[in-house]
């Protein structure tokens, strides 16, 4: 009996060991299951560490984040800076700066991804696309989508609000990998502008041109009758230069004509979209059009034939020659590449931006350079998943306009100020903000960030703050590009390829070489054929023929294939 009851005690032993095993095994069970329910921050335990979505503070325990970004030598101590202090108190996320000097940010940053050496975010990267889409595609960069679903309501909103932000920053596998600074500019995405001297125009007596036959007629009178009025034939009619922003002469009245997205030694594809499809432009019969055109202009003497080859700083000491004006036309995004904006050098008022041209088949169009080519933030696969949550929400504050105003400006007061009443916006509206004038004119600060990091200016945002109404006014030039900028825009181009796109990370070497021997090859025989040098009616199908070699059908495959992507 004694031993039937010991080996009732010894499997009651067992019994009870198994339940507790049991007991620990599901706590354990639960106990993990709330881990991974923590990193989308929707547990009691992610409750805890986070406040609920939109208000402050982001974390309710102080929490530490290192942060790649540039060091601008115009700021002081980005540790001691009152903007970082301002961040660091409303989030409770304190930074831990990895700086490298602004100059040398792209080198530093290859050096750091490639030999894995990043921190958890990389606040401000100029991160390209192909940068992008190679770190993400290795896991170095985490995909934002979940976590801008979840967690960061002010860039969700600005992705519905601004057409072009969610295609230029989702990448062909469909992740977000950075955020960009979004920076809505009226002169910037109609930068495509000529500029004319209206006084010069009085003195012949001709309207502004409105057709590229006009503007002809005005580019004789300005050659011809002596409009500076110092009786020397001294006069360029027109000019301009590639190293210049839009200041490719040719490209503003091309569009006269065909789409010529080429305004710049940075930019240009020769393509358009015609009913979802990509197609070349330089190898149309209303390229040639355009080239027999210009070089109509040119044989006559009405180009400068500096305009191929001059660098900025030659267009300047033109424009500002003494004593007498010699300068009719421009063409460029801004009149202050030639001129100080400023009573000391008043000859800049002669001007006025010449709208888009008609050309003989009515085609009257400019470009819209709205998108978005470099991101800033990046979140990488050294952040937790508490690290994770904390930055996106930090990264959605920075899309509010209260972060913009003090990161730009810093503190309240000291460059800065809510409009008084009366006080008005560039657009005659009531401002909300003035800025105050640093009558010390100091080199450096320590009060803002000046614009590191992701960010959202709005065409709303950046009109809003208190401006001169009378665009000639010594300030008042920002007003005066803002007015001219908006007169283009009805004009923009529907057959424009979209800017701002992915291409597909195994296509991306090769769309770059091809683009490159394009490129070069048509700016190469349009110089030219605009020049003479080549006799258009001879050599025009000698040229077309020439593409053919260069593989244009891969070029457009592959750019097809990236609008299809983004449709």
């Amino acid at each position: 009996m004694e031993k039937s009851m010991k080996k009732k005690t010894w499997l009651g032993f067992i019994s009870c060991l198994m339940a507790c095993m049991l007991l620990l095994s599901a706590c354990s069970g639960t106990k993990s299951a709330d881990s991974g329910d923590q990193s989308n921050g929707n547990t009691a335990a992610g409750e805890d560490l986070f406040t609920p979505v939109g208000s402050y503070p982001i974390v309710k325990e102080p929490m530490t984040i290192k942060m790649f970004a540039p060091q601008y030598a115009s700021i002081e101590n980005m540790d001691t800076n009152l903007y970082t202090k301002y961040l660091e108190d409303k989030t409770n996320i304190k930074i831990a700066w990895d700086l490298v000097p602004d100059n040398a940010l792209n080198d530093r940053k290859q050096l750091m991804l490639a030999g894995g050496d990043y921190p958890e975010v990389i606040l401000h990267g100029n991160l390209t696309k192909e940068e992008q889409m190679k770190y993400g595609s290795q896991g170095v960069f985490i995909p934002l989508n979940d976590l801008i679903e979840q967690y960061a309501p002010n860039i969700k909103k600005a992705m519905e609000d601004i057409p072009y932000m969610k295609a230029s920053i989702t990448s062909p596998d469909g992740n977000i990998y950075a955020l960009p600074q979004v920076n809505e500019c009226y002169h910037c995405d109609n930068a495509l502008k000529m500029w004319i001297n209206k006084k010069w125009l009085d003195n012949v007596g001709l309207p502004v041109p409105k057709t590229t036959d006009e503007f002809y007629t005005v580019l004789k009178a300005f050659k011809e009758k002596d409009p500076n009025g110092n009786g020397k034939k001294d006069e360029i009619p027109l000019t301009g230069s590639d190293e210049m922003w839009a200041g490719n002469v040719s490209a503003f009245l091309m569009n006269s004509f065909i789409l010529d997205d080429y305004v710049d030694k940075d930019s240009g594809t020769f393509l358009r979209v015609i009913d979802g499809k990509v197609d070349f432009t330089a190898n149309k019969e209303e390229w040639k059009q355009g080239l027999i055109y210009l070089n109509q202009l040119y044989k006559e003497g009405l180009i400068d034939p500096a305009a191929f080859t001059q660098n900025a700083d030659a267009v300047q000491q033109m424009a500002n020659r003494e004593p007498d004006n010699i300068m009719g036309a421009l063409s460029t995004a801004l009149i202050s590449y030639a001129y100080s904006m400023d009573d000391k050098a008043p000859r800049h008022k002669d001007y006025v931006a010449l709208p888009p041209l008609k050309g003989p088949n009515g085609v009257q169009q400019t470009l819209n350079f709205a998108g978005i080519g470099v991101s800033q933030f990046a979140i990488t696969n050294k952040a937790t998943s508490e690290q994770q949550i904390a930055a996106i929400r930090l990264a959605d504050y920075l899309y509010t306009e209260e972060a913009i105003v003090l990161q730009e400006y810093g503190p309240e007061g000291e460059r800065w100020r809510k409009a008084e009443s009366g006080e008005k916006d560039i657009d005659g509206k009531q401002a909300k903000y003035t800025s105050i004038p640093d009558p010390e004119k100091k080199p450096t600060h320590n009060d803002g960030w000046e614009q590191i990091g992701p960010s959202l200016r709005t065409y709303a945002y950046r009109a809003s703050w208190t401006s001169p109404q009378d665009p000639l006014a010594p300030d008042g030039y920002g007003t005066r590009l803002n007015q001219v900028s908006k007169e283009y825009e009805p004009y923009q181009s529907k057959e424009q390829y979209p800017t701002g796109l992915f291409i597909a990370l195994e296509d991306a070497e090769l769309v770059a070489q091809i683009k490159t021997t394009l490129v070069d090859y048509v700016k190469s025989n349009m110089a030219q054929f605009i020049t003479g040098s080549k006799d258009i009616n001879k050599e025009w199908d000698a040229y077309v023929q020439g593409l053919d070699g260069m593989q244009l059908s891969q070029y457009l495959e592959i750019y097809q294939k990236a609008l299809d992507a983004r449709n």
